[in-house]
């Protein structure tokens, strides 16, 4: 068996002990897409976002299959496409805010999969998730008030993911670096 690499260690070195996906979980406007891009080019692995693998799919916005389907249908898609997802070779996989809570998801991505919750203040999420008019759970609404109440519910659910990582409002390369030092432990 090869030792783990040191926290000081290359991301190449890392990559090399990486033998499943990389899933990012965590609330709206966390970072996941952006910190999963970052990482992903340092490691030198494919990225993939959950969300724009549905709308490829389905040929729709995600908004726009809440609106015409419902969360049930969108967060069963949702489950088929991570599945497909974290087959194949290692990848950096960004999800939605809401397919860790789900059961057989959660189930799915922490047996063949490493997960990496990426946690922030209240404030700097909703700051972030205000400047866009794309998510369908805070449109028209107070994003605050809509973001405690979901940490509130999916807090228990994210904890579940074996490395836990704070970002901050800082630049995104810092939490890569965090998230590299996990992976090297």
């Amino acid at each position: 068996m090869t030792p783990s690499p040191s926290p000081n260690s290359s991301p190449t070195a890392i990559k090399s002990h990486i033998d499943k996906p990389i899933v990012l979980v965590g609330l709206m406007g966390v970072g996941k897409s952006t910190i999963g891009r970052r990482l992903a080019s340092r490691l030198g692995m494919p990225f993939v976002d959950s969300d724009d693998e549905i709308e490829a799919a389905a040929g729709m916005k995600v908004g726009e299959l809440f609106e015409h389907y419902g969360e049930d249908y969108f967060r069963d898609g949702e489950r088929r496409v991570i599945a497909r997802l974290i087959e194949g070779p290692p990848k950096v996989i960004a999800t939605g805010g809401g397919a860790f809570v789900q059961e057989e998801t959660r189930e799915l991505v922490l047996k063949v999969a490493t997960a990496v919750w990426l946690n922030a203040d209240i404030d700097v999420l909703a700051e972030r998730v205000s400047r866009r008019d794309t998510r369908p759970l805070v449109r028209d609404l107070d994003p605050k008030m809509v973001l405690t109440e979901l940490a509130e519910k999916r807090n228990p659910f994210y904890s579940q993911a074996p490395i836990h990582v704070q970002s901050g409002d800082g630049a995104h390369d810092e939490t890569v670096d965090r998230i590299l030092e996990a992976l090297a432990k």
